[in-house]
């Protein structure tokens, strides 16, 4: 796991990025605290900050250089199968000089071009400078797992694994009034999209060829929603196991310690104990909340860890252990990302850091699996037919009665009243809705200026043209993959981890366990008996049956009470105080008497998730633009 960033000079003038590299690369520490190294030709500028995982000698460093000279490789992330094209190189006639995944990688791309991009298994973001031809490669793995960002203007092109390692070329910074409204609304930034114009994400999945006169983008995989409807639920049950076996197994590989998170849900537990059997002692991690019993889950993770007998570490927090780490968090975020959970991740990985270099996660498994809640709600919707009308004459009385995340009778009637205000929705403003935390008369409310209201849904109709009801709700699953995935969880997990120098690896996201996923029936994966089906009927023989009899929490933080006591001055006479604002001139002086009259109601609803939006804006402005 590593930084990377270069530049693509087009003419002479874009040569002056050149003069900021090192200033880039210092930006991406963090993520490679092990070594740095830059590589410069003609007009071509590129760098690496190296985080050892496999090979962790010197012959292992970037950028990498083939013995010709004319391939240099900067790399970030894991190729987990290049043991398997190893001996294919070496007759081939290749002579490696390491033990490198990406000395492997970079013979792979010398040799098939483009074409090496299907035989990966991994997770990655790298870039292949070809000095004869003087051309650029630039490619992301499947799903996003690993960022990659590029800046377009007419003198040159940068990419870069940050925000901030973009920002440290001294680029333009033009806020873009449309994809503001949108984190608003998600807490978090989507798509292809960032938060400045001339900056945008690689698309997952999607590769750049680069050169002086040609910028070509184009996919090279796409999910397959090809539906077999031959397989029975048995013998798909089997394949998953089977699937996700061979995934952890592949991800074992490493050269430093090893370990896994372990939530106490089923997904966490699922790959800790697949890895447990095959590593004696395997490290494993929890996080729990000391004064927040209704999200804490360490006990569930003790079941498993006591069945496998793992070397099992268990952080308990107070709420005054979140908030001294409250800064941390928002000072290394360098696009405004608003999901709460990002402070307990930064947290658990901070803690792992100290003990295992790399950690195994049980991310991706709710996006494939129908894991949420939403799923449930949405097939339940989806059933009601005639009846979905008269569900909507309730919402006005849901409305009245109080709803708040930090309660479970509060949360729950939040619950009902979101379904019923569903219900009434077409499928695609039904999934926008959900995904989100606002709407657009409170968008318009806060902003103190207008923005286009047809590029911003334009913007939106992009992100939800998943929502074509192919298979019950696969399609919902399938627009959580493209969306909410690479746009909040594995954004969360790639920065909270990074920031703590700490590689972690996703067995649920092998593209074969993919591919699977989306070509099983819905009904397998939801239906009225619940979500997730297959999963845990697949894994129900190797874990405590107790896990089966538990509710469902996400990584919550208690943000309401920090609102209304510890953080309330901050907010109010600072973030939100008038005079700021004014002078900032992208929200209403007013705001902040308006959120804090909800913030001090019996009906509290999603403020909290409201103001850590703006909260988290603010403090990037600031840091940023001030």
């Amino acid at each position: 796991m590593c930084g990377i960033t270069g530049v693509f000079a087009l003419n002479d003038e874009g040569k002056k990025y050149f003069l900021h590299i090192n200033d880039s690369i210092d930006t991406l520490k963090l993520r490679g605290p092990d070594g740095n190294g830059v590589y410069q030709d003609g007009n071509v500028a590129l760098g690496h900050t190296r985080l050892s995982i496999i090979d962790t000698t010197n012959a292992g460093s970037q950028p990498f250089t083939d013995p010709s000279g004319r391939y240099t490789i900067v790399f970030n992330g894991e190729f987990f199968n290049f043991k398997d094209f190893k001996n294919e190189l070496i007759n081939d006639g290749v002579k490696f000089s390491s033990t490198s995944d990406t000395e492997v990688l970079l013979h792979l791309y010398i040799k098939y071009g483009k074409d090496c991009l299907e035989k990966i298994n991994g997770f990655f973001a790298f870039a292949v400078f070809d000095k004869e031809e003087n051309t650029l490669f630039i490619a992301r793995d499947r799903y996003g797992i690993k960022p990659l960002l590029i800046y377009k203007d007419e003198n040159a092109i940068i990419f870069a694994s940050e925000m901030k390692a973009i920002l440290a070329y001294n680029i333009e910074k033009q806020i873009n009034k449309e994809v503001l409204s949108l984190y608003l609304h998600l807490n978090y930034v989507p798509g292809i999209n960032s938060i400045y114009h001339k900056i945008q994400k690689l698309k997952p999945g999607e590769f750049i060829e680069l050169s002086k006169n040609n910028f070509v983008q184009k996919p090279y995989y796409q999910i397959n929603t090809s539906i077999d409807k031959t397989i029975t639920y048995e013998k798909a049950s089997k394949k998953l196991y089977q699937l996700i076996d061979e995934s952890v197994e592949r991800r074992l590989i490493s050269d430093v310690p090893l370990g896994s998170f372990l939530s106490g849900g089923i997904d966490s537990s699922v790959v800790s104990a697949l890895a447990a059997m095959k590593i004696n002692q395997l490290n494993t991690f929890s996080i729990g909340y000391a004064d927040e019993p209704l999200f804490d889950e360490t006990n569930y993770a003790l079941e498993v860890a006591n069945k496998y007998k793992t070397n099992h570490t268990v952080f308990k927090l107070k709420n005054e252990d979140l908030y001294a780490h409250l800064d941390n968090v928002l000072d290394y975020i360098d696009e405004p990302f608003a999901d709460s959970s990002a402070l307990a991740v930064y947290i658990l990985s901070k803690e792992t850091r100290k003990h295992v270099t790399v950690a195994l996660s049980g991310d991706g498994a709710d996006e494939l699996f129908a894991g949420y809640n939403k799923h449930l709600a949405e097939f339940r919707i989806r059933q009601l037919g005639l009846l979905k009308p008269f569900l909507k004459l309730g919402s006005p009385i849901f409305n009245m009665l109080p709803q708040s995340r930090n309660s479970k009778i509060g949360n729950k009637i939040r619950q009902v009243n979101k379904f019923a205000q569903g219900a009434a929705l077409t499928d695609k403003e039904r999934y926008w809705k959900w995904c989100g935390y606002s709407n657009e008369r409170y968008i318009k409310e806060i902003l103190a200026f207008d923005y286009d209201q047809k590029i911003a849904k334009d913007l939106k109709s992009d992100l939800t043209k998943d929502i074509q009801r192919f298979d019950g709700i696969n399609d919902m699953l399938l627009a959580d993959v493209h969306l909410v995935l690479p746009g909040d969880m594995l954004t969360k997990v790639d920065l909270m981890s990074m920031a703590n120098s700490l590689e972690v690896r996703v067995p649920f996201l092998d593209y074969m366990v993919v591919d699977f996923a989306f070509s099983l029936p819905s009904e397998y994966k939801v239906n009225k008996n619940g979500r997730k089906l297959i999963v845990q009927d697949a894994f129900r023989k190797i874990l405590p049956e107790s896990l089966y009899h538990r509710p469902k929490h996400g990584f919550e933080v208690p943000l309401l009470k920090w609102f209304r006591t510890s953080l309330h001055s901050r907010i109010f006479e600072n973030y939100l105080a008038p005079d700021f604002l004014k002078t900032q001139g992208i929200f209403k002086q007013d705001i902040g008497e308006m959120l804090k009259k909800q913030l001090h109601s019996s009906n509290p609803g999603d403020i909290a998730a409201k103001l850590w939006a703006l909260i988290v804006f603010q403090h990037w402005w600031i840091k940023w633009h001030k």
